[in-house]
């Protein structure tokens, strides 16, 4: 087939060019009658009402719980994947139940008066792989006068982000590594990650950014200091989580992150951010 007999997908820097009914890089979207379309919508993975502190938000409604929503798929491939049994999954790979938006927003609105719940959060596997289910779940949760907290790797193109930024009231943001040749070993594109902070930070959305600390990859004081010099561009006061490695999917013959390499790179990003936690210690 002819490139130009094939959808191209525009959610993310990939922009994977499909045949029709073939799925794309990250498995949840897929060429369905000449145009690219979410094949995860709905149907949701992972449900649990978790502290706002795991996602990691320190400083939005802290103390607080949040219903927490995941499905399958993702647009990177990170060989330390901390969520590879959903994340790295396509359609038939990971058992899910269906729910409409409403229902999730009716969901969250009960969960509210029994338990606290401030809102839905969109997190375990990338949620804008499947970004219009995001959009269409924040609007009813906004009808209801509830939050929506966006955790996600941050590699989606700028009018997707745009968007959904309106009705994000708090995200996390992975910022992996330091460079695109870090990206390039992830699966992933470093200017997009960028850009998505940049865009969510502008709409007045509370931000705050996760590195986990690979050995061997990122755990230079360079690598974190170029992290925190980009984070401190567009704000000093967003937090940045310098967090711990465990040995995972790929990577499970590693050794995780000494506590003590974590420490000193937060440290080094105290030079250039007000707040910056430790996490995984």
């Amino acid at each position: 087939m002819s490139d130009a007999a094939r959808a191209v997908c525009t959610t993310c820097p990939h922009h994977c060019r499909l045949a029709e009914g073939e799925k794309g890089f990250c498995r949840a979207r897929e060429a369905k009658g000449g145009s690219v379309v979410c094949t995860n919508y709905g149907r949701i993975t992972s449900l649990a009402l978790d502290p706002i502190e795991k996602k990691p938000i320190a400083f939005f409604k802290p103390g607080s719980k949040v219903l927490s929503i995941g499905s399958y798929g993702c647009n990177m491939r990170c060989p330390f994947c901390q969520n590879d049994a959903i994340s790295q999954c396509g359609e038939g790979e990971a058992a899910f139940q269906t729910a409409t938006p409403a229902e999730l927003a009716d969901a969250a609105l009960r969960l509210k008066v029994e338990r606290g719940n401030i809102g839905l959060a969109y997190t375990y596997n990338e949620p804008l792989v499947g970004w219009e289910f995001v959009r269409d779940c924040a609007r009813e949760v906004r009808a209801r006068g509830m939050a929506n907290i966006l955790v996600s790797n941050g590699c989606a193109e700028a009018n997707v982000v745009e968007e959904i930024a309106p009705l994000i009231d708090a995200a996390n943001i992975d910022m992996k590594g330091p460079s695109q040749e870090f990206y390039d070993w992830a699966g992933g594109d470093f200017a997009a990650a960028c850009e998505t902070i940049r865009i969510l930070h502008s709409a007045g959305c509370h931000v705050e950014v996760t590195t986990l600390v690979v050995p061997g990859r990122n755990d230079t004081d360079a690598d974190i200091d170029a992290i925190a010099a980009f984070i401190a561009s567009v704000s000093p006061d967003i937090p940045l989580h310098v967090t711990r490695f465990f040995p995972r999917w790929h990577m499970a013959d590693a050794q995780p992150t000494p506590v003590a390499t974590v420490r000193r790179l937060a440290d080094v990003a105290r030079h250039k951010l007000h707040y910056v936690f430790t996490g995984n210690c």
